[in-house]
């Protein structure tokens, strides 16, 4: 019986938690005013080499925005700090 009940409150626990985690791995959004914010996360990184490398991701992905590639924006947005 006492492991049926701990059995049943991990399962509890576990479906609890789950819409946290997905909230935390959100889809961004490719649009100018995500794209600006992710510049101004760029500019204020202190690494000069991180900060080039992710600069031209974004202009990747300002590249697709203006393509009308949202799924390329998309991509090209959320890989800028997946480093």
């Amino acid at each position: 019986m006492l492991k049926l009940s701990l059995t049943a409150a991990s399962i509890a626990f576990l479906f609890a938690i789950a819409p946290t985690q997905a909230q935390t791995k959100a889809k961004m959004v490719c649009n100018e005013a995500e794209i600006t914010k992710l510049e101004i996360r760029i500019a204020a990184m202190p690494d000069a080499t991180k900060k080039e490398v992710a600069m031209k991701k974004a202009a990747k992905a300002r590249e697709m925005m203006a393509k009308k590639d949202e799924t390329g924006c998309t991509a090209a947005m959320e890989d800028t700090f997946a480093d």
